[in-house]
């Protein structure tokens, strides 16, 4: 895999982790409820999470190729559909601000597990870490090379975005212990997010 489609893959991903959702609500919670260790350890569950979607992702999409060369090629198409569904559904929700969904987030049904625990299934168990791997790897990939390598890179460098970012929002949050997510922040980060998404679909979806 060249550097400039991993580099690619991380601007793509990167305002989709910037997103307020499970694992961001997960982490703050831990922090403010605990401490920074407790934030620190559902950061690294979450990332653990991530490689179980990769190790998912990998198996399915490689014989997918396998059965078909062209296989991929309609993948990417059907998912670059998905991407401008999602972009624009995500850029309407910025308008709603979300902040009844957000509340409902903040208790999670397996908040009797420690903190690396709660990271990891809250990761395992959410679709939108899901379609990261079903929708947006796939853009990424070339079908004339091993597909299981490809993604393992991908999710390398997912890791490191994820990782990078929540162990920040803890230190931020440890520093601060006050509510942070504000309304104005995720409607941000939705328009930003929902702008990409619908980008990389309209470029997928047109691609010869």
């Amino acid at each position: 895999m060249q550097w400039h489609q991993v580099l690619g893959f991380v601007a793509a991903v990167t305002p989709l982790t910037l997103i307020p959702g499970a694992s961001f609500t997960l982490v703050t919670q831990r922090v403010i409820a605990g401490s920074r260790s407790d934030g620190v350890l559902a950061t690294f569950g979450t990332a653990c999470g991530l490689l179980v979607h990769a190790t998912f992702a990998a198996v399915g999409l490689s014989a997918l190729v396998m059965s078909s060369a062209q296989a991929l090629t309609v993948v990417k198409v059907v998912g670059g559909v998905y991407l401008i569904w999602l972009g624009v559904t995500t850029w309407r929700s910025a308008r709603r601000g979300g902040e009844v969904r957000a509340r409902a987030r903040w208790r999670l049904p397996w908040a009797r597990l420690g903190g690396f625990g709660q990271g990891l299934w809250s990761n395992v168990l959410n679709p939108k870490a899901a379609s990261v791997y079903l929708t947006l790897v796939p853009q990424f990939l070339t079908s004339s090379r091993p597909i299981a390598p490809q993604i393992a890179q991908l999710a390398v460098a997912h890791v490191g975005v994820v990782l990078v970012w929540l162990l920040f929002w803890t230190t931020v949050v440890a520093a601060a212990r006050t509510a942070i997510d504000t309304p104005r922040f995720r409607r941000a980060t939705a328009r930003v997010a929902g702008a990409v998404l619908v980008t990389l679909g309209i470029r997928t979806a047109t691609a010869r």
